[in-house]
């Protein structure tokens, strides 16, 4: 069966990436993370068997860490983070891929295990989901888009998984719980080394 990766990267800009993270460590740390956090996303990522494609936030980036040979790039589309990611799942739909999982580049503790773990658990569910220590999730996987899991969310907000699971369970799609994993937002999150530095 076909598979992808469907990878959300912001571009890596000085002053615009983890926005509530410079607000305590400053620009300078926040970049230096972010810039961490893609670098380990395209590691874990690069061995996975199955296609992968990153999808941008502005623009796409030539000669970046994203190796063509490896990654395919496109730019997200949509005016929340609910329609972009449905319309990611939909380009990977409308490709012939038979499944998808969608990841963003926020987690030190993500792993091809994981990512390998969410597809084969397609085999036998609807939905794949992993959810994030700060009430949202880390990974979803699907096999055909349904919508109504984008829909009437407030997104980057505790309530995300739970509002998410709920739709799942009205929908009466069968669906997969991975381990619980933390997204790295603020300063509480960052790994020892990056807390060591900016002591």
């Amino acid at each position: 069966m076909k598979r992808v990766v469907l990878i959300f990267a912001r571009n890596l800009k000085y002053g615009e990436v983890k926005t509530r993270l410079a607000a305590t460590v400053g620009d300078e740390v926040a970049f230096a993370v972010y810039k961490e956090l893609l670098k380990y996303t395209q590691t874990i990522t690069q061995d996975v068997a199955a296609d992968k494609v990153v999808f941008f936030s502005n623009n796409i980036e030539e000669g970046d860490i994203w190796e063509d040979k490896i990654f395919s790039k496109q730019i997200q589309s949509g005016n929340d983070l609910g329609k972009r990611m449905q319309n990611a799942f939909a380009y990977a739909f409308e490709n012939g891929y038979e499944k998808a999982v969608i990841i963003g580049t926020d987690c030190f503790e993500l792993s091809s295990a994981i990512i390998t773990e969410a597809l084969d658990q397609l085999r036998n569910h609807d939905v794949v989901i992993g959810p994030a220590t700060d009430g949202g999730y880390y990974l979803l996987g699907m096999k055909k888009i349904y919508s109504k899991i984008f829909e009437d969310k407030i997104w980057s907000t505790p309530s995300v998984f739970k509002d998410s699971m709920n739709t799942i369970g009205k929908l009466q799609l069968s669906c997969y719980q991975l381990e619980t994993l933390n997204d790295v937002d603020e300063e509480k999150d960052l790994p020892e080394s990056f807390k060591r530095e900016i002591q």
